[in-house]
């Protein structure tokens, strides 16, 4: 794993998102990162840290954290908190711990960058990815609705401890 470089396709990492976010879009949510464009890419990209994953020279997985993290008015985060987004594992990779290995990226990212918390947010209709966190260690602490989705969000928090992992 290694970070996004000024050389990276950021066509080529909004292709692997929306490949990885089909399962969603099909069951009839619509995650951002399963219609982004490549422009929406980039600017997500900027807002934070990306980290891309390589098999080879394939890309097949990512996640961009941020700490701390600024949500809109309202956004159920404590102060200082980070946070990551567009945690996307190419779907012929699942089940390979990758998704593990990019949470547990984010997690020590975010600590080394100061946070004592992360929280992050995903459909509620999500169940699975839901207790996919829960097992982790988040805890729901709030929703929230997107202008850019079609569900509401349940908002997951997780403490830290040194190294980024969860109490």
């Amino acid at each position: 794993m290694r970070r996004f470089t000024e050389g990276d396709s950021v066509e080529e990492l909004t292709v692997l998102l929306h490949r990885a976010y089909t399962d969603h879009a099909e069951a009839g949510r619509a995650f951002f990162a399963s219609y982004q464009s490549a422009q929406d890419t980039a600017h997500r990209v900027r807002s934070g840290e990306c980290w891309l994953a390589f098999r080879g020279a394939e890309l097949v997985g990512t996640v961009t954290v941020a700490a701390p993290y600024t949500g809109p008015d309202g956004y159920p985060a404590p102060a200082g908190a980070g946070s990551f987004w567009q945690l996307a594992v190419d779907p012929g990779h699942r089940g390979t711990g990758l998704g593990q290995r990019l949470l547990a990226l984010a997690e020590e990212r975010i600590a080394a960058l100061g946070s004592a918390r992360v929280v992050i947010d995903t459909s509620a209709e999500a169940v699975e990815l839901v207790g996919w966190y829960r097992r982790r260690g988040y805890a729901p602490v709030g929703s929230w609705r997107w202008g850019v989705t079609n569900y509401e969000s349940v908002v997951l928090l997780k403490e830290l401890t040194s190294g980024g992992r969860g109490l």
